[in-house]
């Protein structure tokens, strides 16, 4: 990966709407050298996709949490058990093995406090294994994630 690379992700970043002059012009490509970087980056992995950001109160979700998890047990058994049960909850939008206190971190969206207790009854307390929930609730984004820094 090189400066040219590095320039071409960071735009799709900032705009991945945008076209495929657009993009080929703002890094100094003509369009095929553009296009053929873009597939070669999508080949590798390293581009894994293309999404539209949604402001999240337009569509209800207006309560934000995470939650640190304890497991009462450690093993591999026990820690792929819960890892496959996350995937099986939509609600459950992001889920990180952790260092530290917790053993993982979950990120949830919510409509209100009401959805939050459905979500909680229905999804979260039925994840296999769990000896702690700490739920810390969102008060508002200071920085929300826009991407990585390319440099």
């Amino acid at each position: 990966m090189d400066r040219i690379d590095r320039k071409l992700l960071a735009a799709l970043q900032a705009d991945s709407h945008a076209s495929l002059a657009q993009l080929a012009e703002r890094i100094g490509l003509s369009s095929s050298a553009c296009h053929r970087r873009m597939r070669a980056l999508e080949e590798a992995g390293t581009i894994t996709g293309y999404g539209a950001r949604i402001d999240p109160a337009q569509v209800g979700l207006n309560l934000h949490a995470l939650i640190d998890i304890t497991l009462d047990n450690q093993s591999r058994e026990a820690m792929e058990k819960f890892e496959a049960a996350t995937l099986d909850f939509p609600d459950i939008l992001e889920c990180y093995l952790m260092s530290g206190a917790a053993d993982y971190r979950l990120r949830i969206a919510a409509r209100d406090m009401a959805d939050y207790d459905r979500l909680h009854r229905d999804c979260l307390a039925r994840l296999p294994g769990v000896s702690v929930m700490h739920t810390s609730f969102i008060i508002r984004p200071v920085k929300a994630w826009s991407g990585y820094a390319l440099g």
